[in-house]
């Protein structure tokens, strides 16, 4: 009686893993790290509601503070990017054909470019020079906050969005997290309203934070294939 050995051939396993996809841990805990970083850096940046003089002396008494805190809100748009394309890809890989990982995708990137934004006027407003008008730094502070504050967090929600409902309906999310996703795409979207009427601005750091943490759980129980329907 002879036994049969099944080898599996190197190169079917490379092509395999690539039809799994690269991780997704990875870029998400990228960004987590440097959203981290930059919050501890901005603890003191001014409300909106501040002067311009207030903003411009804050410029000037913290302008290497500031450029920190931007260089890191920048740098944190790339690997949020980087996580969006990698969640379009595993969508796709898991069968979600629907508009959900398109509009993830397109949230992702979104979000990402309102980031790079923020830090870049951020960055501007901390070069501004002794003499230079309170109005301008002013201008800047609240370009700085339209992009990285209500900019970023309906963009954000689209991506949350665009993976909860696939999630939710595909069984692909734990039913709790896949709701979860949902509330927080729906304040993000409320969240708008902060240009209209500045007491929404709570619900920025809802979506920010709040949105971070889903971020994580997804990227650490989003499976990476597909399991058999009857199981």
């Amino acid at each position: 009686m002879t036994t049969a050995s099944h080898h599996v051939h190197p190169s079917a396993v490379t092509r395999r893993r690539a039809q799994l996809g690269p991780p997704l841990l990875v870029p998400v805990l990228a960004y987590v790290a440097l959203t981290i970083a930059y919050v501890a850096v901005n603890a003191s940046t001014p409300q909106p509601t501040a002067s311009g003089a207030e903003v411009l002396r804050h410029d000037l008494d913290h302008a290497a503070q500031i450029k920190a805190g931007a260089f890191l809100l920048f740098a944190s748009a790339s690997p949020l990017a980087v996580t969006a394309a990698v969640l379009y890809r595993r969508l796709r890989t898991l069968g979600v054909t629907a508009p959900g990982g398109a509009i993830s995708l397109v949230g992702g990137v979104l979000a990402a470019s309102a980031l790079a934004l923020s830090g870049m006027f951020a960055w501007t407003g901390a070069r501004l020079a002794s003499d230079a008008s309170p109005a301008l730094a002013r201008v800047l502070a609240d370009l700085s906050f339209a992009a990285g504050g209500p900019g970023f967090s309906v963009t954000f929600a689209l991506l949350i969005a665009g993976v909860s409902v696939p999630g939710l309906l595909a069984r692909l999310l734990p039913r709790p997290l896949a709701v979860i996703g949902l509330v927080i795409a729906v304040v993000g979207a409320l969240s708008s309203l902060t240009f209209a009427v500045y007491g929404f601005t709570y619900l920025v750091p809802v979506v920010r934070f709040g949105g971070t943490l889903w971020l994580i759980a997804t990227a650490a129980l989003l499976p990476r294939t597909r399991r058999p329907a009857n199981d």
